[in-house]
């Protein structure tokens, strides 16, 4: 029989709470942690009344010493990236300032379960407790951290069911075409009390400027330094203006009075990441949503300048009114400005091909100086306005009978009812197979029907929509040009940039003897 042990038991002489001796009333210092998730008005009262609550609780208790209620308004709790006043509290109670934090729930605390764990863990290991009211839940509790892993988990299931919710309002206001902004700097605009866009007269003057410098045959680089020089602030308050800048205002639907809605959409309810929306889910376009700034012609204009002035061999753009405007009749390539003499008396400007010296086969069309295309120009135009009546006439009726567009559109609206009911099919077809055994064969056989089918209406259209494009483009282009035709003398005396660029599309160099130039109305003309 083995000789009996002695065991002695050695008392605890430290609180496990505040590492104090247990004959020492050292208090525990708390700190409260509030937070709404929105910054609305309605918010206010629950944001406040969580500060007071816990300021008023804490201070309360004899053995609890009052440290700070740290605080976030309008930030959600899907992550901690930019609770500043999370970061703060946690900070503190790693640096020792905190022993315990006292919070509403679970959900106030963190709705992301990875980060509420992380977080409890490492507050853990620095001798920091954590109290969660609503579910009673102590982080020293032995039971603590698998309830909190449930609630966390559950706060999370929470947060992502409110961020399907509101992605389904959003997307049903979108279809409704109710169009709500979320942008803080829009040049031209300000946010209206409903959140669409109201004009801002003051900075319309920056946004006609931007499109008729462009449609004056200057570059995007030249109007960046043009608007930077003059001192104008960028949409986002900056000295300095971009290339990117100046595109995004030349190409953005809105300065028309349209909106093109759902452009990008949020992938991960936890992370907030978004991406462009490139067809993954649908998106509206809402016509006549608020007040133009520019003329939906003079912006169809814009566009197809700027698709003209794509990158590739043909491709030139300078700053001057006859950039991009001249062709060589040769290899179709624009004429560009070059400067012969640039440092005698002797120096001047011309005009000749790109890629006149380009390889072996050279361009034989000659030069031009800005005299020689003015004078070609004058004499072109006359021709024209010779026939002023007939050519009103002519192109009214034309703009009448060529460009009508309401079949197309019929056309477009059906296909586009089509499309978005084979895509349904489709999904439903998609989600029914993952998640019910069916027949593979039968299942692939419909399946490939449905995206026959979908292939087909998409493919016919975009045919339709390119065609209804082109000839409402082509159609306002022909309204520009006769209305300035019609307000034209009968003869020019002298070169003007404004007869310039309201009447003339391009010209074409085969020869010295032989320049065309082609209107807006379409009639191409021999100087």
């Amino acid at each position: 029989m083995g000789v009996q042990k002695k065991v002695k038991t050695i008392p605890a002489t430290l609180t496990r709470f505040t590492a104090s001796p247990i004959t020492e009333q050292k208090k525990r210092k708390v700190a409260g942690y509030a937070r709404v998730s929105t910054d609305h008005d309605d918010q206010f009262s629950s944001y406040e009344a969580q500060i007071d609550y816990y300021t008023n609780y804490i201070k309360g208790r004899d053995d609890w010493e009052f440290v700070e209620v740290y605080t976030d308004e309008g930030i959600t709790g899907t992550s901690t990236k930019h609770r500043e006043g999370f970061k703060q509290m946690i900070a503190d109670a790693l640096d020792g300032k905190i022993d315990l934090i006292v919070t509403k729930s679970v959900s106030r605390f963190a709705r992301n379960t990875v980060d509420s764990l992380t977080t409890i863990r490492q507050l853990k290991e620095a001798g920091v407790e954590v109290y969660f009211e609503k579910e009673n839940i102590w982080t020293f509790d032995g039971k603590g951290e698998l309830l909190l892993t449930v609630m966390s988990s559950l706060a999370q299931e929470e947060s992502r069911s409110i961020s399907e919710n509101c992605t389904w309002g959003q997307r049903k206001r979108f279809a409704d075409g109710k169009v709500s902004v979320p942008f803080q700097r829009f040049l031209g605009y300000d946010r209206g009390p409903d959140g669409n866009l109201v004009v801002n007269r003051e900075q319309t003057v920056i946004v006609k400027r931007i499109y008729s410098l462009f449609l004056q045959g200057m570059t995007y680089h030249g109007i960046a330094d043009a608007l930077t020089k003059d001192g104008i602030p960028t949409p986002g308050g900056k000295k300095k203006w971009s290339i990117s800048t100046v595109k995004s205002i030349l190409s953005n639907e809105k300065y028309k009075g349209d909106a093109l809605l759902q452009k990008s959409y949020t992938v991960d309810f936890l992370t907030k990441k978004t991406k462009v929306n490139e067809g993954e889910i649908p998106q509206y376009y809402v016509e006549d949503n608020h007040e133009a700034i520019i003329d939906p012609e003079v912006f169809e204009m814009v566009q197809r300048e700027m698709a003209k002035r794509g990158k590739g061999k043909k491709y030139h753009s300078g700053v001057h009114a006859f950039s991009t405007k001249i062709k060589c009749g040769e290899c179709g390539s624009w004429y560009g400005s070059k400067v012969w003499h640039s440092n005698s008396k002797y120096r001047k400007t011309i005009w000749q091909c790109n890629h006149k010296f380009d390889g072996d086969c050279r361009c034989q069309t000659p030069h031009l100086t800005d005299e020689e295309i003015q004078l070609h120009f004058l004499s072109a135009a006359n021709k024209l306005l010779a026939t002023k009546a007939a050519v009103i006439a002519n192109g009214r009726e034309m703009q009448a009978l060529l460009f009508d567009t309401t079949e197309l559109e019929a056309e477009q609206a059906q296909l586009l009812e089509e499309t978005q009911v084979v895509s349904d099919m489709v999904q439903q077809a998609i989600q029914e197979n993952a998640r019910t055994a069916l027949n593979q064969t039968e299942y692939q056989k419909r399946y490939d029907s449905l995206v026959q089918r979908f292939d087909r209406a998409k493919t016919r259209l975009e045919e339709v929509t390119a065609e209804i494009q082109e000839k409402q483009t082509a159609s306002a282009n022909m309204g520009t040009f006769l209305n300035a035709f019609e307000q034209m003398p009968d003869a020019l005396a002298e070169f003007s940039l404004e007869s310039w660029h309201s009447m003339v599309d391009f010209a074409t160099v085969y020869s010295i003897d032989d320049i065309r130039f082609t209107f807006k109305n379409g009639q191409e003309i021999q100087a």
